[in-house]
């Protein structure tokens, strides 16, 4: 499909319509029941606007989705009173250690996502480097400094991470 320019007294083809204009065009709908009642036929890579959820949805060929995802990056929080090996699920997260634990760094979270830890009471957060990891710290120290202080763990590349925050 080509992207055509229209002028004053030429003649208009249905066939122009519908190809030029309305799949070159957003549509407006209240909703997917509105819009799928008026594109009976949609063609891959048409795009349309549902007003009553903001939402900006295309046509892959097989399906309605949404045009732009945003991702979800509400922390999760979480206490913990037992010790365990970080997930993926760990990113952007805050984990709370209701006792003495230690947290196992296996290379689970994608480069530049961070997992947050405060020491929650009186038992400090150990950390330990999984099979093949690295954990860079500030003089190599792996354990929180006291009640109520924290430590981020930020992945730098495969198997490499920092460490950081009040530590001992």
């Amino acid at each position: 499909m080509t992207y055509k320019i229209f002028a004053n007294g030429n003649p208009l083809q249905a066939s122009e319509l519908n190809l030029n204009l309305m799949q070159q065009a957003i549509a407006v709908f209240t909703d997917a029941t509105a819009r799928e009642a008026a594109i009976a036929t949609p063609v891959n890579g048409q795009f349309a606007y549902l007003t009553g959820t903001s939402n900006l949805t295309k046509y892959t060929g097989a399906a309605w989705e949404n045009a732009i995802v945003i991702p979800d990056t509400s922390p999760t929080v979480s206490e913990q009173a037992t010790s365990r090996t970080i997930t993926s699920a760990d990113a952007n997260a805050f984990i709370y250690a209701t006792a003495a634990i230690t947290i196992t760094v296996d290379d689970e979270l994608s480069i530049g996502e961070t997992a947050n830890f405060i020491q929650n009471a009186a038992g400090a957060i150990t950390f330990a480097a999984g099979a093949g990891v690295t954990l860079n710290s500030k003089e190599a120290l792996l354990n929180t400094n006291g009640q109520f202080t924290g430590a981020s763990l930020t992945k730098k590349a495969t198997n490499s991470y920092y460490l950081i925050g009040d530590l001992a």
